[in-house]
């Protein structure tokens, strides 16, 4: 009631020096003609929020970023089974991340505010909810741990629940047992239960009384009607196993029932087509809760055919074809250098990734015509999740510096083509020689409640997903969970529901690893040859100078003699990347030889850059001088440095000693002495 005074609902959350505004606002009448819920959800990240200027030409905050998509995401699928089934109002929420500290993410107090502005608004709500992130650290649970906390963290999931059950779930976990990811679950649930009675007590002082939405306006004889129509060939169209075929199938008969039924009930269509869409909906629910069979006459438990295929793309660095069913994915992975790092301009600063994974749903995987676009905010979301499954098994950075892009390209898509797509990547990554830890693989899990009985569902198709009550994706390895993500249509799960959801899924992934293993059962012993040869050499901070050269003098002349890309880093890391071998040992010899220190009683080939009267200065390695005394040049007495020495000679000198400032004294007779015993230093 103080800001945003014309929004249906309001609420500003603040944790610490974190807030974020949501609103809320629904559209007064009805679409003609609508007959499903139209929810949008805009999560924005302002960057004065963080006292920071956009960069870019023109100073504003531009397309979402990916953080930005994944949040919007976060808050849009806990609410949306919460509305009435025949609330058909268009409804915005908005949420402006106004002021970030460093400590707390804002996207949590954004699935809070959705739901606070709601439950004040008019707009018919079964809330409250709220959303909580547990962290594990020490093997104790945290909610909510400050961003720092999280980098020490073995688990990372964002639960969303009601006061009575858990409606969202997402994460990941370092191959946790099923057990302690239920167990983090729960424990989310339970520390929201304050802050749901908050909003409870909230709505109490402010809220408004709720708009009653009204019962279903379909005609009971038209119901009949129809059923009568179409009920025996509805179940019989079901029955049919290729997806392609039963959607035909299923389109012919709503197309000849509603063609027979218009003239009888003339203006009735939209009627009609609602009750042949819960027709079909009922069938294949009674097929599975009564005769125990699924659509393609699977049990519950059954994984689809699978088959796997490695090195399919003769020019990539790695490539698997990974198909369950008439689900199929082409995954590619290239390998780059640190160039090739993803930059990221985010709100708690600058960083980089090094580690990518897109995933591509083009029209055709459905048999659909529609444009092409910028990928969609379930493109983003599917290809998080797997990016999340398969981060956790990739070697670390100073053991494997390259940066990885993995592409998943769905061909043909009837059922969780994002767990297909992290079975892919394992593969891909393996075929490319990639070290990763050990594979992953993904299963989808559905479910059919019925009152307190319910079914779990392995490997559930689109139409399982459409028609059923849960869509629990879970990836990981034979040793646990890497990432988590469930969506719902009901209003929350018990725990029953999830433990044995959990448990399922592990029985079919690890049968879906034995079938990936049989194809490929490890990382192919080397690298591709196609992929670039990357080196790591560390040289000391203070001699990074020395390899970089007076305004890039040594870098650059190193790159232009062998064509490779080099980074050297403050610390005094240096990557060098090369498309050859050849190419790759020239440039650390040359980078070895910058870098190089003078060792006391060691012998050089080296220059003499300049004559004094007491003696002569050489150089013995790039950018090092020492004095040779007039005493130290030959074992008779020498009367003139220029009897002996001139500038630009080549001399034999032996380090006699360094002092503590560094200033290196040489011999030229000591050298001569030995220099047949032993071979200079170049």
């Amino acid at each position: 009631g103080e800001i945003a005074r014309q929004a249906t609902g309001a609420v500003m959350v603040n944790m610490d020096d974190t807030c974020v505004l949501v609103t809320v606002v629904a559209a007064s009448d009805v679409k003609p003609g609508q007959d499903f819920f139209p929810l949008t959800v805009d999560y924005l990240e302002m960057t004065y929020a963080a006292g920071k200027i956009p960069g870019g030409f023109f100073k504003r905050e531009g397309r979402p970023s990916e953080k930005e998509i994944l949040t919007s995401r976060f808050i849009d699928r806990p609410l949306r089974p919460l509305f009435p089934k025949n609330y058909f109002n268009d409804v915005q929420i908005i949420a402006t991340v106004l002021s970030v500290d460093s400590e707390n993410n804002p996207d949590v107090l954004a699935i809070i505010g959705a739901s606070a502005a709601l439950e004040i608004s008019d707009i018919p709500f079964f809330g409250p909810i709220a959303g909580m992130r547990v962290g594990c650290i020490n093997g104790e649970f945290v909610v909510n741990p400050s961003v720092e906390v999280l980098k020490d963290s073995d688990l990372e999931i964002i639960v969303a629940g009601s006061e009575e059950a858990v409606v969202m779930v997402e994460g990941g976990a370092n191959e946790l047992p099923e057990e302690v990811v239920l167990d983090a679950i729960m424990f989310g649930h339970r520390s929201m239960q304050e802050v749901i009675q908050l909003q409870k007590q909230l709505r109490r002082a402010v809220g408004k009384p709720k708009i009653e939405v009204a019962d279903d306006m379909l005609e009971p004889e038209l119901v009949t009607k129809v059923e009568q129509a179409a009920l025996e060939k509805m179940r019989a169209a079901i029955s049919i196993v290729s997806k392609q075929e039963r959607s035909s199938a299923l389109h012919e008969l709503m197309e000849v029932t509603r063609q027979n039924l218009l003239p009888q009930y003339e203006g009735k269509e939209e009627q009609i087509r609602i009750i042949l869409d819960r027709l079909e909906q009922r069938i294949i629910r009674e097929k599975i809760t009564t005769e125990r069979r699924r659509i393609d006459g699977r049990s519950f438990t059954d994984i689809r055919p699978i088959t796997c295929e490695v090195g399919v793309l003769p020019r990539t660095h790695g490539s698997a074809l990974f198909t369950r069913g008439e689900t199929q994915v082409l995954v590619s992975t290239t390998l780059g250098t640190s160039a090739d790092e993803q930059r990221i301009d985010a709100l708690i600063g600058e960083t980089t990734k090094s580690f990518m994974l897109h995933y591509n749903f083009p029209p055709y995987c459905v048999g659909e015509v529609r444009p092409l676009r910028a990928p969609s905010r379930r493109d983003i979301g599917h290809g998080a999740l797997a990016e999340r499954a398969i981060a956790r098994v990739l070697p670390p950075a100073e053991e494997f510096p390259y940066t990885i892009r993995i592409v998943s390209e769905v061909l043909e898509s009837n059922g969780s083509s994002s767990m297909a797509t992290v079975c892919g990547s394992s593969l891909s990554l393996m075929d490319a020689g990639v070290p990763i830890k050990t594979p992953v693989a993904g299963i989808a899990m559905g479910l059919i409640k019925e009152g307190d009985d319910f079914i779990i569902l392995s490997d559930i198709l689109g139409d399982e997903d459409h028609i059923g009550d849960m869509d629990f994706k879970v990836a990981g390895t034979r040793e646990g969970v890497n990432a988590i993500q469930m969506d719902i249509k009901i209003k929350g799960l018990t725990q029953e529901i999830l433990a044995s959801a959990l448990r399922q899924a592990r029985e079919g992934r690890l049968f879906i690893l034995d079938i990936m293993q049989q194809t490929l059962p490890a990382p192919r012993p080397a690298l591709s040859a196609r992929a670039p040869k990357i080196f790591t050499m560390q040289v000391k901070p203070e001699k990074v100078r020395e390899v970089i050269g007076p305004g890039g003098k040594n870098i650059r002349n190193i790159i232009a003699q062998t064509n490779v890309k080099i980074d050297v880093d403050d610390d005094g890391k240096v990557n060098i990347a090369a498309s050859d071998t050849e190419s790759l040992e020239k440039a650390v010899a040359m980078i070895k030889e910058l870098v190089q220190e003078a060792e006391v009683n060691q012998v050089y080939m080296g220059k003499v850059r300049k004559i004094m009267d007491f003696g002569a200065f050489v150089e013995i390695l790039p950018g090092i001088d020492g004095l040779v005394h007039i005493s130290q040049l030959a074992d008779t007495h020498v009367k003139n440095v220029r009897d002996v020495l001139k500038e630009g000679d080549e001399v034999l000198v032996k380090v006699l000693e360094i002092d503590p400032q560094g200033k290196i004294k040489l011999s030229r007779k000591e050298a001569l002495k030995g220099h047949q015993s032993s071979a200079p230093h170049k």
